[in-house]
C-alpha cells in the first residue's frame, strides 16, 4: 500500500508538466507530423496524399539548398565545443577580475537575435567597422560584401552562431570542470603528470558526459538554424543562405503552403534525431 501511494504521489506531482508537455509539446508534434501528409488547408476539406508533399520539397531547389546548407552549419560544431571548452579552461582559473570576463563571454547568450542582427549587421556592411578594420591594416584593397556575397554569407551567418552559443556551452563546460574532485589532479601531480597530461588522461574524460551533452545540444542549434538567417539575411544573397528550418517558415507563414513547411519540419526532425543517436552511439561514456 506504502509503494503505490508513493507512486500515486509521484504521478500527482508529474500531471501539471505532463498535461502542459502533451497540450504544447506532443500533441502539435503528432498532429503536425500527420498534416504533412495531407493537402490540408483552412478553406477546404483535408486529404490524405502520402508522400506528395516530401516528393514535392525534394524537387524543390530551394529546399534541397536549405537542407545542404543546414548541413553545412554542422561544421560549426567541432569549433563551438573546442572554443568553448578553451574558454571554460580559461575562465575556470583564479585570476584578478575573472568574473567580469566570464559575465563578457556570457553576454552574447542573453542578448536578444534583433539586436545581435543589428549590431552585425553594422559590421558587416561594406562601409562598415570590419572593412574599415580590414582595409586599414591593409588586408583588403576593397569593401567586401560579407552579406551581399553568395558564398561567403552562409559562413557569416555561421560565424555569429557560433559567437552567440560560445558562452552557453562555457557555462556548462565550467560548470564540468569545478566538479573533477581536486584529489584526482592532486594525486596526478604526485606521479609526475604535467599540465597536458592531466588535462587529457583526468580532465576530458571526466567531461564525456558533458561534451556528449553539448554536442547533441550543438548539433540541434545548427539544425534548426533560422533566427539569425531571418535577421541577417532573410535567405539571400540568391537564396545562399536558406536552411531547411528557414524554408519551412517561408512556405508556411510567407506562402502559406501549410503541409510543405511540416513537411519540411518533418525532414529536419528525422535529421536531428538520427544525427543525435549517432552522438549518443559515439561519445557516450564507457564506464569499465
Amino acid at each position: 500500500m506504502s509503494a503505490r501511494r508513493t507512486t500515486l504521489t509521484a504521478w500527482l506531482f508529474l500531471a501539471p508538466a505532463l498535461v502542459l508537455l502533451a497540450a504544447f509539446s506532443f500533441w502539435p508534434v503528432g498532429f503536425g507530423s500527420y498534416l504533412a501528409f495531407t493537402d490540408y488547408s483552412l478553406i477546404r476539406p483535408t486529404a490524405w496524399v502520402g508522400l506528395d508533399n516530401f516528393r514535392y520539397i525534394f524537387d524543390n531547389e530551394m529546399f534541397v539548398t536549405g537542407l545542404t546548407n543546414s548541413l553545412v552549419f554542422l561544421l560549426m560544431v567541432p569549433f563551438v565545443q573546442v572554443g568553448a571548452l578553451g574558454l571554460a579552461v580559461l575562465v575556470n582559473n583564479r585570476l584578478p577580475g575573472i568574473r567580469l570576463f566570464r559575465a563578457a563571454f556570457y553576454v552574447p547568450v542573453v542578448t536578444t537575435v534583433s539586436v545581435v542582427g543589428i549590431m552585425w549587421g553594422f559590421m558587416f556592411h561594406e562601409q562598415g567597422a570590419l572593412n574599415y578594420v580590414l582595409m586599414a591594416m591593409r588586408f583588403v584593397d576593397a569593401p567586401v560584401g560579407w552579406l551581399s556575397n553568395d558564398t561567403l554569407a552562409l559562413f557569416c551567418i555561421m560565424f555569429v552562431t557560433l559567437w552567440r552559443g560560445l558562452g552557453w556551452y562555457m557555462v556548462m563546460y565550467l560548470a564540468a570542470l569545478q566538479a573533477v574532485p581536486a584529489d584526482m589532479q592532486e594525486a596526478a601531480i604526485l606521479d609526475g603528470a604535467n599540465r597536458w597530461q592531466r588535462f587529457w588522461k583526468i580532465t576530458v574524460p571526466m567531461l564525456r558526459p558533458t561534451i556528449m551533452v553539448c554536442t547533441i545540444l550543438s548539433v540541434l542549434a545548427a539544425l534548426k538554424a533560422y533566427q539569425e538567417v531571418d535577421v541577417l539575411t532573410q535567405g539571400g544573397p540568391m537564396n545562399s543562405t536558406f536552411t531547411a528550418l528557414y524554408y519551412a517558415y517561408d512556405q508556411g507563414l510567407k506562402h502559406l503552403k501549410l503541409p510543405r513547411a511540416l513537411a519540411a519540419s518533418f525532414v529536419v526532425s528525422v535529421f536531428c534525431v538520427g544525427i543525435a543517436m549517432l552522438c549518443l552511439r559515439y561519445l557516450k561514456p564507457r564506464h569499465k
